[in-house]
This record gives C-alpha cells, structure tokens and sequence, in this order.
C-alpha cells in the first residue's frame, strides 16, 4: 500500500466546479468535486482541479482551502457554450493543461477525472504522465437513454464512456447500482469498480430554526414542499407540480422550485404553463438559482423536500435536506433507498407517479412533529456521509490503485 501525501489532477473540463448550483451544468458533480478536493486537502494532500473558463471574470486559479485549489483554462473562449461543443475544444484544453503543469514544474501521483469528456482529458495525459488514471462518471448516458426521458445522449457519448469503462485503472461508482450498469452495459470488469458515496458538508447543511428560517424567507405559514436541483426533465419535476391537486385539502400549500438559470427558461415556462392548465400557478413559485449557502434555510423552513427524478447518480439533494432535519420524499433512484429510512426521515416510492408522491408528501404534511423523527434524529442519520469519511474511502481506493500500478509484472 502506498502511503504520504498525495498529489492529485482533478479534471471536470465542461463544468466549473464554483460555478451557479442548479444552473444548466452545474450540479451535484460540482458540489462533489468542491468538497471532495477542499477535504483531501485538508487531510494533507494536494489537489489540483482543472476546468473550462466560463466567464472572461474568472481568475486563473481560485484557492479552495488547504492544498486544494482550482486552475482556469482556455478551451473554446470564455464564456458558457453546451457541454457537447466542449467536446470539439478538448485538445485547446488538454494543450494549454500540459503547458500550466511544465511552466509551473508540476507533478502528479494519479488523475481522478470526472465525466466522460474530462475522461478522454485523462485517458491521454496518463500515458504523457505515466501515472493511474481514476474515473467517475457520475451519471452514464446509455441509462440516460434507457430511460427515455429528455434528449437521447450521442452515441459519441456512449462509445467514450465504454472505452473509458474499459481502459481506466479504476473507476468511483458511488452506489452499488452504478457498479451493477457499469458491468451491464460497459464490460467493466468488478474488480476495477470501488463504491464509495457522496458525501454532505454538515457544518454547512445544518438545521435551522423553521420560524426564523421562514421570516427570512418571507414564507409565513404555509406548508412548503421543497424541490432543489437542475431545471431538466430527467428531474421529474413536472411529476411534483401534477401531484399537487391531489394535496388541495391541505390549506396554504406551497411548492418551491430552486434551480433555473438562463439556459433553463425555456423549461421552467414549460413548467408553469403546466401548473397554469393545473389551477395551481399560486402555489408554485420557482425563485430561480439560490447561493449555496442560503440552502439550509430553505431546507429547514420546508416541511417536506421531494426528490421526483427518473434517474440521479446518487441524491446529493437529500442529504443536504435531511442534515438540515427536513424528510425527504423521494423515487427510487441512486443510493436514496439505503439513505432515507422508510417512515421514520420520509419515503422512498416505486417510482414519480403523481399520486405516489402525493401519498407520501401528504403522510408527512400531516403527522404531527412528535410522531416523525426530531429535526435532531433525522441530521443523525446521515452523519456517517461527513465528507472526512468519504474523503478517508477516496484514499484508500487511491492508494490501492497506486500499489497496483506500482507493483511489477513478475
């Protein structure tokens, strides 16, 4: 096993890592990268994040904490173009990448890239290194296209996620299911597969009193239904607004939809046309992009938090609402079905059928306090996802993927 310090090239080429939560590309990935590479660091280790330029305001390197920083390159001009035409401006950035590390004498143990374009950055640069190149990819487009919702993903895409799945050292799933399609659809052989979950920042995402938390807001006491993520339908949140009616019975009924952005418009107005055509468009607000530290308020003044998706990697989104002491209703999807305790920190249901979700948002609308767990009780049960734990599993799998690279061929 190889042990001290590592140094370590993150790449996430299309999404900025600091980027708007919620915005067209930037989500639970970049959440997971920020954390993840802010906790390595503080653990000793060196990490490098590399990524796109998307506005001609960012500086090239933004300090993320302790040993963890993040590096701007140019691929494709400075400002926001589709995650797809990055692909066409991966050799700019692969170029101007190798250039940063010679001019500044860099080194690196191993490259842990995420997604299938940053992949194709890290499947070349490992063989000019010579070091292990590490993978996840965070959602896979062939289950993407299984499911049917959305735009189909490019065969493009495909093709490069199975040759990555094949050729890299060592691939991140972050749930059992993920390693399950992983060998379903792309041949990877199990052994080359460490599961390892996302984690929560819980000294961020932490309980706030729900009255003081509304008057901020400006909530009063309505009962809010929260839903928190990219404006996308893979979100299923057309799912959410059509379980709505069936909630009429309970007086002063809200449901907050946080994320948007520019390129999102379009959906949202697909959104509250259908909430207009549902009678409901006064109990559907959609604030747009929150800061990511005004989270927890949100969390702790809903009464409920809904995941409705078809498909998620894994549910970043409950963990941050249950560390804040909010039930979570949820589809089965990622790895919410061993995080949330059926009855106790809310629901997993079969799948987003409006009546579904209904069913179980309205179970927790309408238990008194006492007879669900305690704000207290429900942060609890996620405290084993604290990023230290999730960065201590990173290691280790590092580690062993060192040693293996490592270790002749007798």
């Amino acid at each position: 096993m190889v042990s001290g310090q590592l140094k370590i090239a993150m790449f996430s080429a299309h999404s900025c890592p600091v980027g708007k939560l919620g915005a067209k590309d930037t989500g639970g990935m970049s959440v997971y990268i920020r954390e993840l590479a802010h906790e390595l660091g503080k653990w000793g280790h060196s990490v490098d994040i590399y990524t796109r330029v998307h506005d001609p305001r960012d500086p090239q390197i933004i300090n993320l904490g302790q040993k963890a920083r993040l590096i701007h390159l140019m691929a494709g001009g400075d400002e926001e173009i589709n995650k797809l035409v990055v692909y066409s401006y991966l050799p700019e950035f692969t170029c101007n990448l190798e250039n940063f590390r010679k001019h500044n004498d860099l080194k690196y143990d191993l490259i842990f890239s995420h997604y299938w374009l940053s992949g194709l950055v890290g499947d070349y640069l490992q063989q000019r290194w010579n070091v292990p190149h590490i993978m996840m990819f965070h959602t896979l487009g062939i289950v993407k296209n299984t499911i049917g919702i959305g735009e189909d993903e490019p065969e493009l895409r495909i093709e490069a996620e199975r040759n990555l799945a094949q050729n890299c050292h060592h691939i991140i799933a972050p749930t059992e299911k993920e390693k399950k399609e992983l060998i379903l659809h792309y041949g990877t052989l199990p052994e080359r597969i460490g599961v390892v979950p996302c984690g929560v920042n819980l000294e961020q995402f932490k309980p706030v009193n729900k009255e003081n938390a509304r008057q901020y807001l400006g909530f009063g006491n309505d009962k809010i239904i929260l839903f928190v993520g990219r404006i996308d339908p893979l979100k299923g949140i057309d799912k959410l607004i059509k379980a709505i009616p069936y909630l009429q019975n309970i007086q002063g009924l809200r449901l907050v939809v946080i994320g948007g952005g520019e390129h999102s418009q379009r959906e949202i107005e697909k959104l509250q046309e259908l909430a207009g055509n549902l009678n409901i468009q006064d109990s559907v607000a959609f604030p747009g992009v929150v800061k990511h530290d005004q989270l927890p308020y949100f969390y702790s003044a809903a009464d409920a938090c809904v995941v409705p998706s078809y498909y998620e990697s894994f549910g970043l989104v409950a963990l941050e609402s249950l560390a804040c002491g909010t039930p979570v209703v949820a589809t089965d999807v990622g790895n919410l079905k061993s995080v949330i305790r059926q009855g106790e920190t809310g629901y997993v249901v079969t799948d987003n059928a409006p009546h579904r979700l209904a069913d179980k948002i309205a179970l927790l609308l309408s238990r008194p306090s006492t007879d669900i767990a305690s704000t207290v009780s429900i942060r609890a049960s996620v405290s084993s996802f604290s990023w230290s734990n999730i960065a201590e599993a990173i290691i280790r799998e590092c580690q062993l993927v060192l040693a293996n690279y490592l270790t002749p061929v007798s």
